[in-house]
């Protein structure tokens, strides 16, 4: 096991935004090789997290990602095929 202040100093610099951003991207190119329907769904569920996350955790433009991901998300769902 990795002691928590290892962890904790390591994670300390960054905010709830960029490790959100960190998961949306690690999620994303793990559904890659399933399914373009699960990449749309991670896509509009992490959409939707960014939106909920407070603005006093988060810089604004986590929002207007959260926006294009919600956007963008469905549509990528309507065209794939599998």
């Amino acid at each position: 096991m990795i002691p928590l202040q290892i962890v904790d100093s390591f994670l300390l610099p960054y905010n709830v935004g960029q490790a959100l951003l960190l998961g949306f991207v690690l999620t994303t190119l793990a559904t890659l090789p399933v399914s373009r329907k699960a990449m749309a769904l991670n896509t509009m569920l992490f959409g939707v997290i960014f939106l909920l996350t407070p603005q006093s955790l988060v810089p604004v433009h986590y929002l207007f990602l959260g926006i294009v991901l919600v956007v963008v998300g469905p549509l990528v769902f309507v065209v794939s095929r599998r």
